[in-house]
């Protein structure tokens, strides 16, 4: 029992020691100003729709299928994956990161085939984020329903 004990101290060690310590700071100012960016970007997007004289609905839709236009060609060029390297996770929590999320599989399994590969893939990460999504709010209005009565 010592044995085990002691070896999985000297493995600990050793993971400690080729580990690099993680620059927290570094990386949520990374991603804070990266996400802060992105929204940015949507925000002056829903500025240059509402003053083409769009409703505001109308904008917002424009908007998010811009970001998601945007990440979806960044995706299938292989910089979206870098950006998200550089930035972490400012990139993961906006539209776009859900966008990428969609895409990558599609890309990766292409080679597959467009049903088999592509279109049987691609909601391989985001198809869990939909289905809990779905469920959530359907909860969270059935709540809210019956406090309403």
């Amino acid at each position: 029992m010592q044995t085990t004990q002691k070896a999985q101290q000297e493995y600990d060690k050793m993971v400690k020691k080729a580990s690099p310590n993680s620059p927290i700071f570094t990386n949520c100012l990374k991603a804070f100003v990266s996400g802060g960016l992105i929204c940015a970007g949507g925000q002056l997007l829903l500025n240059l729709f509402l003053d083409r004289n769009f409703t505001e609905n109308e904008a917002a839709l424009c908007v998010s299928i811009t970001l998601i236009g945007i990440s979806a060609v960044l995706t299938a060029l292989g910089l979206y994956e870098k950006l998200g390297k550089f930035c972490g996770a400012g990139t993961i929590v906006p539209i776009t990161g859900f966008a990428n999320s969609v895409v990558s599989p599609a890309i990766e399994f292409k080679k597959e085939g467009m049903v088999f590969g592509m279109a049987a893939k691609m909601f391989l990460v985001a198809g869990p984020v939909i289905v809990y999504g779905t469920l959530t709010s359907m909860l969270v209005g059935l709540i809210y329903f019956l406090i309403g009565r």
